[in-house]
């Protein structure tokens, strides 16, 4: 089984972000989404159940991954996605200020108690989850088709 393909790609001044990813023979579908600013464009997804039994099908469902992952990278660079990304724009809080909490010296623990007496955790008590890791360098579109690909067969 093939895991994915996962690219960063500069268009019009944004970066965008396309993964696919292959379900395996269990869940025979391959997915590919487009995100912009972690806001899913669009999806697409096929099945290839009706060639599990193929010979060689692990080179098939690369090759059927590769194909709609280019596929995906060329809309979005024919601007058939341009009216839904541009349209999104990123909701920025600048200067926000969190209020210092003053402990309470009197405060009961109202989390719900398990059966053994523990508080258990609940979503606004939990710790905040570290931001995810966008650091992956974002490369210009021709070029991720190009380099990764190689040339498109005529």
């Amino acid at each position: 089984m093939i895991l994915g393909f996962n690219h960063n790609l500069q268009y019009k001044g944004e970066t965008f972000h396309v993964q696919t990813e292959d379900s395996g023979v269990a869940n025979p579908h391959i997915i590919t989404l487009l995100y912009r600013g972690g806001v899913i464009l669009c999806s697409q997804k096929i099945s290839y159940a009706d060639i599990l039994k193929m010979d060689c099908l692990e080179v098939v469902v690369e090759e059927l991954m590769k194909e709609q992952h280019k596929n995906m990278m060329r809309r979005l660079k024919s601007g058939e996605f341009d009216e839904k990304a541009f349209s999104i724009k990123p909701q920025l809080i600048e200067n926000y200020e969190i209020p210092t909490l003053q402990p309470e010296t009197d405060r009961i623990d109202d989390r719900p108690v398990s059966s053994s007496g523990v508080a258990k955790q609940t979503a606004d008590h939990l710790p905040p989850q570290p931001e995810p890791d966008t650091s992956q360098h974002a490369i210009d579109l021709d070029d991720a088709i190009l380099s990764f690909f190689g040339s498109p067969k005529k």
